[in-house]
This record gives C-alpha cells, structure tokens and sequence, in this order.
C-alpha cells in the first residue's frame, strides 16, 4: 500500500439552490519516497483533494489513508508536514518563535527543536533574520517560513500546496534543492502546481486531474508522448477534455 492513498473520492459544495461536484470518484496512490506532481487547472479539485487528505474537510464518499491510516484518525497526522498555498501567521512573531511553536504542537524536544530550528534556517537562508518580525518579510520570504513549519518536526510525508507561488527564481531553486534533499532521505513529497518546469525537474510521477476526474496518472514521459514539452501535452489534454 502506498503512503498516501485516495480511495474513490467524491465530494460536492452547495452553491446556493444547486449542489456543485467538485471531486468524482477519485482515486490515486503515492508511493513512499517519490515525488509527485499534482497538476491540474483553477478549480480542478487540488486544493480539495489535499484538504481532505489533512482532515480539514471530509469526503462525501471514499477516503483516504496515510500510511495506512484513514485521515478521520489524528494519529495519521503526525507523519505530515502541511505548506498551504496561502500561509497566515501571527505576524508579530519571529522565524524562531514561529518555528518553535509548530516543533512543541509537534511534541519535539525543546533541545532538539532549538537546533534543529537553526538547521532549518539556515537551510531555508533565513537565519540571519531569525528574530526579525514575520510582518517585515516579503511574500517569498513567508513562503520559505511555511515550508520551514512544514518540516521542522522531520516529517516522512510533505504535502506541499502550490509551493513554488510567490517565489522568485532564487527561492524556486532553494526550494527545488530542499525538496530533493527531503527525498534523498526516502520521504515523500506530495505537491500541487501551477508551473510545470518544477514538475519537469523535480517530480517521479506526476496526476492530472479536471473537473474533479483523474485523467493521468504515471511518469512524465508516458504523458508526454508525442509533445515537445510538458506544457504542451497539458495544455493539449485540459483543451481536448474541456471540448468533450
């Protein structure tokens, strides 16, 4: 069994007097020690799909299970660590206090959350502004923060929301980095996005997803097939789709 698996997901909003499908009969499996692209258009279903694997809201049918346990259970939080597309912190903390409380709700060490908080900085090149107030950062700048809360208590799982938005190609190359070190260590990232030269460089396996349906799920080269780029045979696929 993979370490993250989506067992025929389906789930729906209510609009007003119209009820809306959002995700349909979903179902993907992401095995330990990869890195997986999560690809598809403005509202396809990423963000869902990745909000029900966190527990923050749940399918209508289906489930989905980390590591074997269904995310209805809180333990099988305690393998993830969560960067959401659009972070929010209480801006008056610093990196250090803000890295600190996410390493203690954890249930880390104090010893071992202090140096493993410098670690994290410096890797994220931040530690130089470790007791600095979050509000005076920059949008990349946080966005290296929310990835620093996301592994600070060495998790085996990232599920990385959008990881790359906001930064410039300075940032994307550090966060590029940070990833492949993450997999070197046999974990597994999980990760949804809009740019594709990240997916190219960085991603084992990649799904593509439209209109809440999986219409991919394999290497980049086997979607690729007859187009010169990624690009190319995405936005083929999301057109012809879209025509059905």
């Amino acid at each position: 069994m993979g370490e993250i698996v989506f067992d025929r997901l389906t789930k729906s909003f209510k609009y007003g007097f119209k009820r809306q499908t959002v995700l349909q009969d979903l179902t993907l499996e992401i095995e330990k020690g990869e890195i997986f692209g999560f690809l598809g258009p403005n509202g396809a279903g990423k963000s869902t799909s990745i909000n029900i694997a966190l527990d923050f809201i749940r399918p209508d049918t289906g489930k989905v299970l980390i590591k074997g346990e269904p995310t209805s259970e809180p333990a099988s939080r305690r393998h993830i660590g969560y960067m959401p597309e659009q972070p929010h912190f209480y801006e008056q903390l610093t990196p250090r206090e803000l890295l600190e409380f996410g390493g203690l709700t954890s249930g880390m060490d104090r010893g071992e959350l202090k140096v493993q908080t410098q670690t994290i900085l410096d890797k994220l090149e931040l530690l130089a502004f470790i007791d600095r107030p979050v509000r005076t950062f920059s949008k990349g700048m946080k966005q290296r923060i929310a990835l620093g809360l996301a592994m600070i208590h060495d998790p085996e799982i990232l599920i990385l929301d959008e990881p790359m938005s906001g930064l410039d190609p300075l940032g994307r190359g550090l966060v590029s980095r940070l990833i492949l070190e993450f997999k070197k260590m046999e974990k597994t990232v999980f990760f949804s996005t809009h740019i594709l030269n990240d997916v190219e460089m960085l991603c084992d396996r990649i799904g593509i997803i439209h209109l809440g349906k999986m219409l991919y799920c394999g290497d980049i080269m086997g979607f690729q097939r007859n187009f010169d780029t990624l690009e190319a045979a995405f936005v083929n696929e999301i057109t012809e789709r879209s025509q059905e």
